[in-house]
């Protein structure tokens, strides 16, 4: 039995024992206050020592891209956006969800927001010039790169990563001083089976070695 056949079970219910029922809609419970950490609220963390310790967790690297948008902000090009992404994760099998998170002072996010696509670029071994251009602010980013559109989104698609996922913003959290993004996985594919990811660990790029 699905949630509405149970409900109007116990309705059913209710009404043959006498119980007061209604039909009348529910007032919802207003919305929760986001509001920044307070200084009294943070733990006693030092930052550089943070960083340091959670520096030895390697990742995957990324680029995040996402098509032109027609009602672009103040200053912007007109052209694709994309930053390079360390913080990228498969989130959901069923139904097919990424995540990502990103700095709320980024000033490419509100790019991709507005175009409300996306497409995650998995980068190789041999990527890292790549990524060291996508992590750079206020230059352009795609001169000189090679790309297609991704099937769904028309994000640029960059050549000679291993895989992409092609997405659309499902929902987006706040997370402290970054945002996290949840991705509806629309379409992906693997490229380059055989390719070596780019790792990110202490700072550098690496590789993996088998």
């Amino acid at each position: 039995m699905g949630h509405a056949g149970m409900a109007a079970t116990a309705v059913r219910y209710l009404r043959s024992v006498g119980a007061r029922t209604t039909t009348a809609p529910v007032e919802a419970l207003p919305r929760p206050q986001l509001r920044a950490v307070g200084d009294d609220e943070r733990a006693p963390l030092d930052r550089n020592e943070f960083r340091r310790v959670l520096g030895n967790f390697a990742t995957g690297v990324t680029v995040i891209t996402s098509p032109p948008h027609e009602d672009g902000g103040p200053g912007e090009d007109g052209g694709p956006a994309g930053f390079a992404c360390q913080s990228f994760a498969s989130l959901s099998l069923d139904p097919p969800l990424v995540s990502f998170m990103v700095a709320r002072t980024s000033t490419t996010w509100p790019r991709i927001a507005r175009a409300g696509v996306f497409c995650v670029n998995i980068l190789g071994a041999d990527q890292g010039d790549l990524c060291r251009g996508f992590a750079v602010s206020g230059a352009d980013k795609f001169a000189g790169v090679v790309y297609d559109a991704a099937p769904v989104s028309g994000s640029p698609r960059l050549a000679g990563a291993p895989a992409w996922v092609d997405c659309t913003i499902q929902a987006v959290h706040p997370g402290g001083d970054h945002l996290i993004v949840v991705g509806r996985v629309d379409a992906l594919g693997a490229t380059r089976d055989d390719a070596d990811p780019l790792l990110f660990h202490r700072g550098t790029f690496g590789r993996f070695t088998r």
